[in-house]
């Protein structure tokens, strides 16, 4: 099947950039058109499981025969010179050895010239080469084009590194699954699973789609979701999701979520697309090779030419050969593939951690960030509350009282609620609710019996003038206020535990320069108390939405940039004001990930620092590259305008380079952060 181009409406080639063409070779990225030699769908039948080594040969194998001419050719020219090596047939012998890695670049110039798409790096190399074969440089002409293909190769093999961590997210998911009908155990397309089929799985087995654990306890392998392979231990009733392995025991899952609607299959979405939003300097490379590209190729005309009218001595076919070397040098590709593949490698990195970045742009933007800002309750704190006292007044029946409170409560899912239904039991479905009100930063109202039930925070008791003889200051704990028939009941006090890395974590952040700030809507005292515990200076409680975008706009008027962690959701205002948004729970809910930049799936704030470090990394190589390609390439332009420099250099300041730089860009993922 022939290659087929896509062009935007300019016509300009919006397919096959040099950097398109690496995600084809490595088998990583469908830029919507068909590879070189042939696309293949699922409907063809194709099997993607290549061997690996098989594959690396084949990418090797046109550069290898290259090589073999080309030093049998050089042999034959400076040690044996046999008479029959001479002329047409020394010609041809350097054509045939230049056809293998020569052809392809040829025809992806001419593509280019078809599609007006002139300066293309794809085109210096034919200009630099066939113009060495006419001056009678063979040996070099072959050279020149064998390292640039051999360069291609380890680019290619290079992206694929980079992408291995990221890409081995797509084959978690397992085709098919067991259903059980009746009692039977029946196998079925993953995909074809319906919401309120029993999945059975077995010990080892990987679940297909997210669902409810029927069976009373089981312990899963979460790693294909939040990067830490620990055994988890699910309950009957907990969620258990797509990618997760189970480890001990045959279990049921009754399925919740359709299979294109898993938490997986949004994460996956969430990765395919990551490398289609460009960072700050990728762009501003890719504008800068299509201005550079022409101007080299006119000064290239210039070094021929110009000289002719200066110069007594002027020989046409040495400023030619200078002009070549200009153009191999030129060569933009160590920028435009190494840069690139630094971001993969970040976002690799990252994905290998079980952090999730939406784009390289925002790898760029978390490096930069000075301020992080986060929520306490989920993001500092387990936010898994358990109630450690009721103290209502006599007047009124506890376990009436306890009964409405859970019964209202239900209709949130705040952690709150959860500790509460936890501690009562069983909803009490003979108390009916009406006129049930959610009033934000504050609780829940509603009407039982004709009588209105007041269930949130002391300010929801201000509100309605609900009179109250406690101090809510003197108590450290997080309260729960209560007021029935316009009385005060008394409040429930619950406590949340600091998640065991949040002390590392602001020690990190310390560390790394930047200053923390955390918000709540929780109680003040609650706020302060788990903020002097870590050692965050800046500590706000009793927020409300709008009072956390007030506080990230104080900070923003200060020009300084904000990363907000928080659930994703609730916090949305915040997340779309600050600089980076930062989602906690990659397991919570669908939203999360539909909103925030950057998702920790493992809910380990330690991330974040992580996340940031990561971020200060890749930038950091990303100008490495940037810095290297530009003072190597420029100072072997002068030398190669002063006739100072051969072929031979010129190969390094292009193959070579890029090369090096491919090899910094992949250090990232041997990093340990």
């Amino acid at each position: 099947m022939e290659h087929k181009h896509q062009h935007n409406a300019e016509a300009k080639e919006s397919c096959c950039t040099i950097e398109q063409k690496i995600h084809i070779q490595t088998d990583t990225h469908d830029c919507g058109c068909s590879s070189k030699k042939q696309k293949h769908t699922d409907h063809e039948g194709h099997d993607h499981s290549h061997n690996a080594n098989e594959s690396v040969f084949k990418m090797f194998l046109p550069s290898v025969i290259s090589l073999v001419l080309l030093l049998i050719a050089i042999v034959l020219d400076n040690y044996f010179t046999p008479i029959w090596f001479r002329d047409w047939i020394r010609i041809a012998w350097y054509v045939v050895a230049y056809i293998p890695v020569g052809f392809p670049v040829i025809k992806e110039s001419i593509e280019s010239i078809r599609y007006k798409d002139l300066f293309s790096e794809f085109l210096l190399m034919v200009i630099a080469t066939v113009g060495a074969f006419a001056i009678g440089e063979y040996p070099e002409a072959v050279a020149v084009m064998l390292f640039y293909s051999v360069g291609e190769v380890f680019q290619a093999l290079a992206v694929k590194k980079a992408k291995k961590n990221i890409k081995s997210l797509l084959d978690q998911r397992p085709d098919e699954v067991t259903i059980l009908v009746g009692s039977e155990p029946k196998i079925i397309k993953a995909e074809d699973a319906k919401i309120g089929d029993v999945i059975q799985l077995k010990a080892g087995e990987k679940l297909g789609l997210d669902g409810e654990l029927i069976s009373e306890t089981a312990s899963f392998n979460t790693a294909a979701l939040t990067g830490e392979s620990k055994p988890d231990t699910k309950s009957k009733g907990e969620i258990v999701l797509a990618g997760m392995i189970n480890l001990n025991k045959v279990s049921q899952v009754k399925v919740t979520t359709a299979y294109n609607d898993s938490k997986l299959s949004k994460i996956l979405e969430l990765v395919q697309n990551a490398t289609a939003q460009k960072a700050p300097t990728e762009l501003f490379i890719r504008k800068f090779a299509k201005i550079y590209t022409p101007i080299v190729v006119l000064l290239a005309v210039l070094i021929t030419f110009l000289p002719y009218l200066f110069i007594a001595d002027y020989v046409f076919s040495d400023w030619l050969y200078r002009a070549l070397v200009f153009l191999v040098i030129s060569c933009p590709c160590a920028l435009v593939i190494s840069i690139p593949l630094g971001y993969f490698g970040g976002i690799g990195a990252a994905s290998k951690n079980g952090i999730l970045f939406k784009g390289s742009n925002f790898l760029d933007a978390i490096a930069t960030i000075q301020n992080v800002v986060m929520d306490k309750t989920g993001t500092m704190t387990e936010g898994v509350f358990k109630v450690q006292e009721v103290a209502f007044d006599s007047q009124f029946d506890e376990k009436e009282m306890l009964q409405m409170v859970n019964t209202l409560e239900s209709q949130s899912t705040h952690p709150v609620a959860t500790a509460i239904h936890e501690y009562v039991g069983k909803i009490d479905t003979s108390i009916k609710l009406e006129k049930v009100e959610e009033i934000p930063g504050q609780g829940l109202k509603a009407v039982i019996d004709g009588k209105s039930l007041l269930v949130g925070n002391f300010k929801l008791m201000d509100a309605f003038s609900i009179p109250y003889d406690v101090d809510p200051n003197s108590i450290v704990y997080t309260l729960i206020a209560v007021a029935y028939d316009k009385k005060f009941v008394g409040y429930l006090t619950i406590a949340d535990s600091i998640k065991e890395d949040a002390q590392i974590t602001i020690d990190k952040l310390k560390a790394l320069n930047v200053k923390t700030t955390m918000l709540s809507g929780d109680k003040n005292t609650v706020v302060q108390f788990v903020a002097q515990k870590l050692g965050i200076a800046n500590a706000f409680g009793d927020l409300l939405p709008e009072d956390k975008v007030n506080k990230v706009k104080e900070i923003k008027a200060k020009k300084e940039t904000v990363a907000f962690v928080g659930d994703g959701v609730n916090d949305a205002p915040v997340v779309a004001l600050s600089n980076v948004g930062i989602a906690m729970g990659g397991l919570g809910s669908d939203a999360t990930i539909e909103t925030a930049d950057v998702v920790i799936q493992d809910d380990k704030p330690s991330k974040i620092a992580m996340a940031i470090d990561i971020g200060k990394q890749t930038k950091k190589i990303v100008w490495q590259n940037i810095t290297l390609a530009f003072v190597v390439k420029a100072g072997v332009l002068i030398l190669g305008a002063g006739g100072l420099a051969t072929m031979w250099e010129a190969v390094f300041a292009d193959v070579g380079v890029a090369l090096l730089a491919i090899l910094n860009a992949v250090r990232i993922q041997r990093m340990k952060f």
